[in-house]
């Protein structure tokens, strides 16, 4: 299977997905104009052109009115990841037709001069986890892909060329090296900050949004019991 990796935005979610054929025609025709919708249609397009049958998108793969589902979703992230054939990383600021290899303060104001997708928490485990990661801009022209970018994207993101390249295995890395790439990274939710960076460490948690900042020192002592760093 192939897996999606992107900013979100103006999304489809799981209810309205599997309801669609059974909504009225006018609420139906409003949710496929979605920009979320577009973003579904066309990676499947691009997913069935590189020859697979299934594609992930956590937008509206989780059903997320179940809290189990999502804490199951949420640990077994990284692994769905690192499973995946081929992961597309959409970059919806990107016009150009190349990737980006300089920072643009001017046009990417909001995300320190680099696109979107690189200062988002998630995508952090989106980039290292897969094997193979090919980068598209806002028209899904393909810029580029995982290896063949590891020196910009080790400019970019702070994470050494080998780990891009060949995963976290390839490197012996310390707990604050890998902590330090998520440091200027930001999540919707603060909880988020925490749930993020658990496949990276190799923990598992039980999810529970509400809790706060207390859900980053719940990952510290889940690292403690496993590391000795």
């Amino acid at each position: 299977y192939a897996i999606l990796s992107h900013r979100w935005g103006d999304e489809v979610g799981y209810k309205e997905m599997t309801g669609l054929m059974k909504m009225e025609e006018r609420k139906r025709d409003a949710v496929r104009q979605r920009s979320g919708y577009q973003k579904i249609i066309q990676s499947c397009e691009q997913a069935s052109k590189d020859g697979y049958e299934l594609l992930w998108i956590d937008t509206c793969c989780i059903d997320k009115r179940s809290s189990s589902e999502l804490s199951e979703a949420i640990n077994s992230m990284y692994r769905w990841y690192q499973n995946a054939q081929v992961c597309y990383a959409y970059l919806h600021d990107v016009d150009e037709s190349v990737f980006p290899t300089e920072q643009d303060r001017d046009k990417f104001s909001e995300s320190d001069g680099w696109p979107e997708w690189f200062m988002r928490g998630w995508t952090l485990q989106e980039l290292i986890a897969p094997k193979q990661v090919e980068f598209f801009n806002k028209d899904w022209v393909p810029i580029g892909n995982k290896r063949h970018l590891a020196p910009t994207l080790e400019r970019v993101t702070g994470i050494p060329w080998e780990v891009l390249k060949d995963g976290l295995g390839a490197k012996r890395l310390c707990v604050a090296q890998i902590m330090s790439w998520a440091a200027g990274r930001k999540t919707t939710r603060v909880e988020d900050q925490a749930y993020s960076l658990m496949g990276l460490f190799r923990v598992n948690m039980p999810m529970l949004y509400g809790e706060g900042k207390k859900a980053f020192q719940r990952l510290q002592l889940e690292i403690i019991r496993v590391s000795s760093d």
